[in-house]
């Protein structure tokens, strides 16, 4: 646990940097409940509950960037603690430890303890939940069912997908052979919680667009790794005789949420590593476990401690750049100042598409002075992310009202919406405007637009010409 918060600590800002997804977390947290509830009829709903929580943590901290992160940091270092009791429980002190050690220093679990989003808390609850299960296999008392079920609808209410573990746990009490009294206890919990969560899932169904951008190649390389060690690792006898072995526990929570989201990612794509990242409990049981099996069969304990070093080192090696501001899809601080820097007092400012509002948003001052174009009605007033915009012909016609206009815009080669106002904003760039330089940052291109009776000496320079005519 003290391991979980020291990683979670250093380098906890990323230069002071924030990504899209943290963005709107801090831009919502810091809108009231009531707002909160509204925003979330169109859009968000399935984090609607984080939201809140943030917003009261927020009251009480104050809503800075480490206000932001600090709690995942926590709630990975509860989870990193539930990690080593489970094994402690199934495969004894040593093996505790050691999976404590692997959990911590996950790649996987050190980025997430960095984010102002839910991930962390999810998995911290999904932990919990796991151990009330173990706990609750022999004891059978009603209670014991009530604290799991409703750990995992609290878990499930932060994310939907968290349901697969629900799965993953059925799966373990099935192999283990459980007596039937304790099939009829977890399901009548599991009932419970699917219960407490279909109305999320259906009303949230209405706002599946939200995983529109989820698309291309999956990117597995971190999730099959885990997975593959941890499943070579379930071959060896790991932990002790007991109603819940810690292979049987480990191994279902480890590939089948993931397997779950792949299988049907063809006709919905809607697989993301972070989504099932909780998977991550059951690969640290199944190294630490096998990395106490191999301590106890080794001769000479020094080739043993060799192994194990060389196991946490081999974790420890990706840990400098995840806390890079390069370790993200994109950096909203480094948008935000690209665009102040770009634009100048009363520059008209558009967003290609409209979703990037949601990119400057967290800091005002970045766009102050600049008019946003397309913009009828703010996020916050019209209880949305990204605020609602004019019609494509008023668009249009306001941009023909500035010579200067700061676009923020996809990265080069993303795709565009193709709706009428994003057509208007580009095919008026296009005809009445000409490009006057660019400049690239993680995740947007921040452009700047002359019209082309622009006096400027300057406006037909090229980019790196215009730097040496300003400098």
């Amino acid at each position: 646990m003290s391991l979980t918060i020291a990683l979670g600590l250093w380098g906890i800002r990323r230069k002071n940097t924030m990504w899209g997804d943290e963005s709107v977390t801090y831009q919502l947290a810091h809108r009231d409940l009531s707002q909160i509830w509204h925003t979330a009829q169109h859009v968000d709903l399935v984090h609607a509950l984080y939201y809140a929580v943030m917003h009261e943590i927020f009251g009480l901290f104050g809503g800075g960037l480490l206000t932001l992160r600090l709690p995942s940091v926590l709630a990975m270092s509860v989870a990193a603690s539930g990690v080593g009791l489970l094994a402690l429980r199934l495969a004894g002190p040593r093996a505790g430890l050691l999976a404590g050690l692997v959990f911590s220093l996950l790649p996987q679990v050190q980025k997430y303890a960095q984010e102002g989003r839910s991930y962390a808390m999810v998995c911290a609850l999904v932990t919990w939940a796991t151990y009330a299960l173990v706990v609750s296999v022999p004891h059978r008392a009603r209670w014991r069912w009530a604290v799991y079920g409703s750990t995992m609808l609290l878990a499930c209410l932060l994310h939907e997908f968290v349901v697969l573990a629900l799965v993953a746990h059925g799966v373990t009490l099935v192999v283990s052979r459980v007596p039937r009294a304790v099939l009829r206890a977890w399901s009548a919990a599991a009932a419970g919680v699917v219960a407490g969560l279909l109305p999320l899932a259906i009303w949230s169904a209405g706002q599946s667009g939200q995983v529109s951008w989820i698309g291309g190649p999956v990117r597995l390389r971190g999730v099959l790794v885990v997975a593959v060690l941890g499943v070579a690792c379930a071959r060896a006898p790991l932990g002790v005789r007991g109603p819940v072995r810690l292979s049987a526990l480990a191994v279902p929570i480890l590939v089948l949420p993931t397997f779950l989201l792949l299988i049907a990612s063809p006709v919905k794509p809607i697989f993301v590593d972070r989504y099932v990242l909780y998977s991550s409990i059951g690969g640290a049981l199944l190294l630490g476990a096998w990395m106490d099996y191999f301590h106890r069969r080794q001769q000479s304990h020094r080739n043993a401690w060799i192994a194990a070093v060389a196991v946490l080192a081999a974790l420890v090696q990706p840990s400098m750049s995840l806390r890079t501001p390069q370790s993200r899809s994109n950096d909203v601080t480094a948008i935000g100042a690209a665009v102040r820097r770009e634009g100048r007092p009363g520059d008209g400012l558009l967003y290609l598409s409209g979703q990037h509002r949601i990119l400057t948003a967290a800091n005002p001052e970045d766009t102050r002075f600049l008019t946003d174009l397309a913009l009828a009605q703010d996020p916050v007033s019209s209880n949305t992310l990204a605020g609602v915009e004019l019609p494509a012909r008023d668009i249009a016609a306001r941009m023909l009202g500035f010579d200067r206009i700061v676009a923020v815009r996809d990265p080069a080669g993303a795709h565009s919406p193709a709706n009428p106002p994003e057509q208007a904003k580009t095919s008026t760039l296009r005809r009445h405007f000409r490009e006057y330089g660019t400049t690239h940052v993680n995740g947007a291109r921040v452009t700047v637009y002359v019209r082309d009776h622009d006096p400027s000496p300057k406006a037909g320079l090229d980019p790196a010409d215009r730097e040496r005519a300003v400098g």
